[in-house]
């Protein structure tokens, strides 16, 4: 397989970091896929994040809107099964050391952060709240 040639025109930028992130995931697409967690905290970088925060990931996890919060439906420990709300199904435990399948696509990690910020908080998650919870999360 072939490497795609850079354009004389984008050396500058890459070497001077602007595009070096996305062109990393992109010629590299197997560490990407091998820590989905990094290229998402690069992304949320990129998006304008400042340094992530495992304990305001925490905090995020504990808060309430609307009487609200992540633990309604994964319990209070990441790492215990949950259930949902409303249908009353099995969650399986949210943290990776309990669960070894959570945090391993980039596309499940965007559709439920999705999904579940805009249940919990009534909104979508900034970047930085995003890059705060995931890194606390694997952290778990």
């Amino acid at each position: 397989m072939k490497r795609p040639r850079i354009s004389l025109l984008l050396a500058p930028l890459l070497f001077s970091g602007v595009v070096a992130a996305p062109l990393f995931w992109v010629s590299n697409p197997t560490l990407a896929a091998a820590d989905p967690v990094a290229q998402l905290l690069t992304e949320y970088r990129q998006l304008g994040a400042d340094e992530f925060s495992a304990a305001r990931g925490q905090a995020l996890w504990s808060s309430q809107n609307a009487g609200r919060h992540c633990g309604s439906c994964h319990s209070g420990d990441p790492s215990n099964s949950g259930q949902h709300q409303k249908t009353r199904k099995p969650i399986k435990p949210l943290a990776p050391s309990a669960n070894p399948k959570r945090l391993t696509q980039v596309k499940t990690i965007k559709k439920w952060l999705k999904r579940n910020c805009k249940w919990t908080l009534g909104r979508e998650c900034t970047a930085q709240e995003k890059g705060d919870f995931l890194l606390w999360l694997s952290q778990q």
